[in-house]
């Protein structure tokens, strides 16, 4: 069972932003790989912290978390898009709260021990669209993109203006007395380097574009508008840089017959008014394949049948949703001359005069039940 993240803080669910970014450096400096080199317990503690403060950092993320927990953000797209650390290393967390830890290790911040810091290229977005399929059974997408990448043959150079650190500092005199700020470089961008050599083909940078096929695994159970990380997989940046990530944003298509809510799914069947009267076996699209269904004799227009676990899987593992199936009774709109003499007279047969009974539910009864 994953700790609670205020806990792993040390503070309490009412710490303002500025105890919580204090809290978090106090962590993240005691359990820095740099103070701890080769510690793998250490390094665990590092990232567990840096993933409490990604969540608790944003107003957002932090209103979520307070509401559901950990479901809020485990395997939902919410925290990096998965549970545990979301596939967050060092760079990820450098890359990230870098400023954080200020000049404590050599002013870069990086996972170097004290060397330049890793600057994070830019991310890639690209829209996915699923059938519901795909979608009920997870699936493996293989998509294009183009990705900046560093040219083969560029180089670069120790930036002259921050020495390589990423960083300069600034010393402005204060009726307090003298204050120092560290600020990004503006010659290297943060990076600690600049373009020494370049190839032809290469841009001001010295990165070129670069087509790559990228695999994307998809979970079953997501939804339309989530947005699923592929970490290491957008464009890389000028220097000692880490790549940034590929967001892939779902689209769900539209099925032909099911309509979705959440995790059940929706199916309108329409039956005569003879198989309402008669009762009648019915086959009925689900969501992996057909499914068999019994109609009792005289099953009324508006029944809902609830076939449990043949909707949509839960993306956090808990269970399928269910298959609803609105049962609509066809009204013939024209008769002829022996069909309708058959309705007339039996206007006044008491089989035809509606009673229902007590235990028959009203429409607004049959909605309650749907969300409950």
């Amino acid at each position: 069972m994953k700790k609670d993240f205020y806990e792993i803080l040390g503070i309490s669910k009412s710490a303002n932003a500025a105890e919580i970014k204090k809290a978090y450096r106090k962590k993240a400096l005691e359990h820095h790989p740099d103070k701890n080199p080769g510690d793998a317990a250490a390094e665990e503690k590092f990232k567990i912290a840096a993933e409490a403060y990604e969540v608790l950092s944003d107003p957002n993320k932090k209103a979520k978390y307070d509401q559901y927990g950990h479901q809020a953000f485990d395997g939902s797209g919410g925290f990096n898009g998965g549970g545990g650390h979301g596939g967050m290393n060092m760079d990820d967390i450098f890359s990230q709260f870098g400023d954080i830890f200020g000049s404590a290790f050599g002013g870069g911040g990086g996972f170097n021990g004290g060397g330049s810091r890793r600057v994070k290229g830019s991310n890639l977005r690209i829209k996915v669209k699923l059938t519901l399929e795909e979608i009920a059974n997870g699936v493996e997408k293989k998509v294009k993109v183009k990705r900046k990448v560093q040219a083969q043959g560029v180089s670069y150079r120790t930036c002259s203006t921050c020495n390589g650190q990423g960083q300069v500092m600034r010393v402005t005199n204060t009726i307090l007395g003298r204050m120092q700020s560290a600020s990004t470089c503006p010659t290297c961008g943060g990076s600690g380097q600049i373009l020494d050599k370049k190839p032809a083909d290469a841009d001001s940078q010295g990165m070129i574009l670069e087509d790559e096929t990228v695999t994307i695994k998809i979970p079953a159970g997501v939804v339309d508008g989530m947005q699923l990380k592929v970490s290491n997989k957008g464009n890389d940046a000028p220097g000692n840089s880490i790549p940034g990530d590929l967001i892939v944003a779902i689209e769900e298509i539209e099925h032909e017959f099911l309509k979705r809510e959440g995790e059940n799914l929706h199916y309108d069947l329409y039956i005569s008014f003879s198989e309402a009267v008669l009762g009648i076996s019915k086959d009925i699209s689900a969501i992996n394949g057909k499914v068999r269904i019994k109609l009792d004799e005289g099953i009324q227009s508006g029944k809902i049948l609830r076939l449990k676990g043949k909707g949509i899987p839960n993306i956090n593992g808990y269970g399928n949703g269910d298959l609803l199936v609105h049962v609509n009774v066809w009204t013939p709109k024209t008769l002829n001359k022996e069909q309708k003499q058959f309705f007339e007279k039996n206007l006044e047969d008491e089989n035809f005069i509606p009673s229902p009974e007590k235990g028959d539910k009203s429409f607004f009864d049959k909605v309650k039940d749907m969300f409950s």
